[in-house]
């Protein structure tokens, strides 16, 4: 169902693809996780996903930086400090890149996740100065709008 750019994209229930937690992580019950990827970016460094599971306790090794809003059920998250926080329907949470977490789900979660290869610190740094300087000289300007000739009666 993967789509790049504009959207709109509404998973289906038949667009739900099985994705097994490793059973060696599996600490308890039986969970059952599916998923489906919504869009990628054109680059590859950036996507989004569907995914649901049922009851369960399992380690997670997130190998991205991972954005999440649950949409559905709850999910208690613990990482390797012992921290633990409750996540229901509507919130959201940054799950770091290259961090082991312990989810245990009571009864069913679903989140909408958003995947993201970290950028190093210092290079990050280095494209924020830039971005700014840019910035500073006028040099960062959208590109000029192209006209069509029936953009502006085109209805919505």
């Amino acid at each position: 169902m993967q789509t790049y750019g504009l959207g709109p994209v509404a998973p289906q229930p038949d667009d739900f693809e099985p994705a097994p937690i490793r059973p060696e992580w599996v600490i308890a019950g039986r969970p059952q996780a599916r998923a489906v990827e919504l869009v990628r970016s054109p680059d590859g460094t950036c996507t989004s996903a569907q995914w649901e599971c049922t009851a369960g306790t399992f380690h997670w090794y997130f190998w991205v930086e991972e954005t999440v809003h649950i949409l559905a059920g709850e999910v208690l998250v613990r990482d390797a400090h012992g921290r633990h926080a409750l996540l229901r329907a509507g919130d959201v949470a940054v799950m770091p890149a290259n961090t082991w977490m312990v989810w245990h789900v009571e009864h069913f979660v679903r989140k909408l996740a958003y995947c993201r290869y970290p950028v190093p610190r210092p290079f990050g740094r280095l494209v924020r100065m830039v971005q700014e300087l840019r910035t500073r000289f006028g040099l960062r300007r959208p590109p000029q709008a192209r006209r069509y000739p029936d953009a502006a009666t085109v209805p919505f």
